[in-house]
């Protein structure tokens, strides 16, 4: 310490309501099972995460797609010193994966050793309840098996 005077805060701690009228497609397609994009109906542009306006045309005439989940490892990184919300969470490892349908998409990697984790690996990307209820969506190795 400095031997500057301090005051210590309060902990803070922001909870946001994220509107999701436009996109609540999405969030019901992976309650089903399904891993919805948009794509616009003027330019053909697919988004995903799904937008509601095109970020290319800037059209809003957009319709529900959906994708296959499947596609091949980008990157990755292994995280280990958590952010401060994520302090409760074992490392975990987060990659980018380009999906047949042509997006990339960020999200965790599970249900792989890291010793096992290749740069373009085959995945599957799945929708996910997460233990606070809320649902997302995660990368895990796509298997013959599967």
């Amino acid at each position: 310490m400095s031997g500057l005077p301090v005051i210590k805060s309060r902990k803070l701690e922001i909870t946001y309501n994220i509107p999701i009228s436009k996109t609540v497609r999405f969030w019901e397609g992976l309650k089903e099972g399904k891993i919805l994009a948009t794509k616009c109906r003027n330019c053909g542009k697919l988004h995903f995460p799904p937008a509601a306006d095109c970020g290319q045309c800037l059209s809003s005439d957009m319709e529900w797609v959906e994708l296959s989940g499947e596609g091949k490892l980008i990157t990755y990184t292994h995280v280990i010193v958590r952010p401060k919300s994520f302090q409760e969470e074992q490392p975990y490892t987060v990659a980018i994966a380009e999906l047949k349908e042509g997006v990339k998409v960020l999200a965790w990697l599970t249900d792989v050793k890291r010793k096992d984790i290749k740069i373009g690996m085959e995945l599957k990307m799945v929708p996910k309840q997460l233990s606070d209820g809320r649902i997302a969506y995660v990368f895990k190795p796509l298997t013959t098996s599967a």
